[in-house]
């Protein structure tokens, strides 16, 4: 057993560094633009998983924090002229007050009536923006500054751009995969797998269902203001009902509860998006087509279908000791290993 745990340990990093090099080369090879918009929408959709597939709580609202943060962001940048990394920590700041003052009151409900309140926020949210003056309406805010970063690395340049959105992209997904693994992630899969079990046992489930929905619109935030940046405009499209099904899908079709899975789904939805520009309205029909044929035919999504044979745990070449020594004794012997005899 911990032959085959340092082993799985071993894949994963050998898998990680890979994934990590492909990264860094991808600028040399396709459009930077194209590449920061998927790493903002993956690190979207990994914040959205955080939710839903380890808390298990399904947010139809979650546009509101990504564009949110996406505004803030714009109007600090070019009207109060705030350096860049400021301007983005305005955003997230924005984003994790409006997670606190929309979650406290949505976690006190479940299932579809959870989901229809973050919706209603979310469309409260998306009035907001149209009609405020400081958003421009259905202008949006335009010619947003990229600025300069610490005040000397100047972000102006694609590659150093996509640098820098690599860079908070990977920041946020370590975020991701840290509170995964910490006691605090294995408190919320509890109450995602029973919680009234997790009550029981002590644990204020709402406290951590709050924080969890925080953490998880201000990592959405995160990545709707470096998309601010990438475009140089803020609009309403990013605060609007079908960015918040766009991060469903995306994370439906990568796989939900899977680390990776959002990233592949948001990456593959991109790219749809992008070469499939000029099919216009097919596109949509396009993307439900996929979503219908991911859904019949990978259950657990892209990612958790194939992760287990890329990590080499699709198949056992024999039974553990202990099984095996189980399924071969009498009862009377089941009965001594079980510590019964």
């Amino acid at each position: 057993m911990p032959e085959r745990s340092k082993a799985g340990s071993a894949t994963a990093w050998l898998w990680t560094a890979g994934l990590i090099a492909l990264a860094v080369a991808a600028p040399f090879f396709f459009y930077p633009v194209f590449l920061m918009k998927a790493l903002c929408m993956a690190l979207f959709a990994c914040a959205f998983n955080l939710l839903l597939g380890y808390v298990g709580l399904l947010s139809f609202g979650h546009a509101a924090f990504f564009g949110s943060a996406s505004y803030v962001t714009a109007h600090a940048v070019k009207v109060w002229g705030l350096p860049t990394e400021l301007g983005i920590l305005a955003g997230v700041a924005a984003a994790a007050a409006l997670g606190a003052a929309i979650g406290y009151l949505a976690i006190r409900r479940q299932g579809i009536y959870f989901a229809m309140v973050t919706l209603a926020f979310a469309q409260m949210v998306f009035f907001f923006c149209l009609q405020a003056k400081f958003t421009g309406g259905e202008d949006g805010i335009q010619a947003v500054p990229r600025g300069q970063l610490l005040g000397i690395i100047d972000l102006n340049q694609p590659l150093t751009m996509y640098y820098f959105v690599l860079a908070v992209f990977l920041f946020g997904f370590a975020v991701i995969v840290r509170t995964i693994n910490s006691p605090f992630g294995q408190v919320l899969k509890a109450i995602r797998e029973n919680e009234p079990r997790a009550v029981s046992l002590g644990y204020r489930s709402e406290h951590y269902k709050l924080l969890a929905f925080i953490l998880s619109a201000a990592l959405a935030g995160l990545a709707g203001s470096t998309k601010a940046l990438v475009f140089q405009f803020a609009s309403l499209t990013d605060v609007n009902w079908p960015m918040s099904g766009e991060v469903v899908l995306m994370t439906l079709i990568g796989g939900i509860g899977t680390i990776l899975g959002p990233v592949v789904g948001a990456f593959l939805l991109t790219t749809m998006e992008n070469y499939l520009a000029q099919a216009g309205s097919w596109v949509t029909i396009i993307e439900g087509l996929i979503f219908v044929i991911c859904v019949l035919t990978f259950r657990e999504g892209i990612v958790g279908v194939i992760a287990p044979y890329a990590m080499g745990w699709h198949a056992r070449s024999e039974p553990l000791p202990d099984e095996a020594e189980l399924e071969e004794a009498p009862p009377a012997k089941i009965r001594k290993v079980a510590g019964e005899g």
